[in-house]
């Protein structure tokens, strides 16, 4: 596993460095001095990053969220202090595994594998979502497709279903792709379902 290390904190990256360096098949890398997080993550392409900071910081926030948004991957912080608010903001910019430290690190070991784990977690559910909007949508242009055409051919529902099915076989496409496709055409696409796709 590639780990990406990024610090604010010296004294306490090089104590984390020592604990991910005990850890077989553990491969640790590090951002080049004034490297931003975000362009780090694409150079290196770690599976994991750990971001180390000596106090909240909504600028390293910012840092996180690009990184979050452009090479999504589990991002695991350590903090000196509790502060419950920016942990709720450090969460939304994609952190997964939030941790407050003293002088004694914790075993990173298990942290870095369950912020692992809740990443793929989290964006399964993620995939989830964009599939049950994209089935939700299909259903929208399909029923407003059938509308449309009942209306405009004066035809009955099932006769509707069966024109869309037969120009989805004559295209090899899927029904809801050629119902968004009339829709388009008639300029309604947006009438289907809220919002074009």
């Amino acid at each position: 596993m590639k780990v990406l290390l990024a610090d604010q904190n010296p004294e306490r990256s090089r104590a984390l460095e020592a604990r991910l360096a005990a850890v077989p098949g553990l491969a640790l890398c590090r951002p080049d001095p004034a490297e931003p997080l975000a362009e780090a993550v694409a150079r290196l392409g770690p599976e994991v990053v750990i971001v180390d900071i000596a106090r909240p910081d909504r600028d390293g926030l910012e840092h996180i969220r690009r990184a979050y948004a452009e090479e999504p991957r589990p991002i695991v912080m350590f903090v000196d202090a509790d502060d419950p608010g920016f942990m709720a903001q450090a969460i939304a910019a994609g952190v997964c595994s939030y941790n407050v430290v003293g002088a004694a690190l914790p075993d990173v070991r298990p942290i870095v594998h369950a912020a692992v784990a809740i990443f793929q977690r989290f964006r399964g559910m993620e995939e989830e979502l964009r599939r049950a909007e994209r089935a939700l949508a299909e259903r929208a242009a399909i029923a407003a497709a059938k509308a449309c055409l009942m209306r405009t051919r004066g035809i009955g529902e099932a006769d509707a279903y069966r024109w869309l099915r037969r120009r989805a076989m004559d295209r090899g496409r899927r029904i809801g792709e050629v119902a968004a496709e009339l829709l388009a055409d008639l300029g309604l696409g947006e009438e289907a379902g809220g919002r074009k796709r």
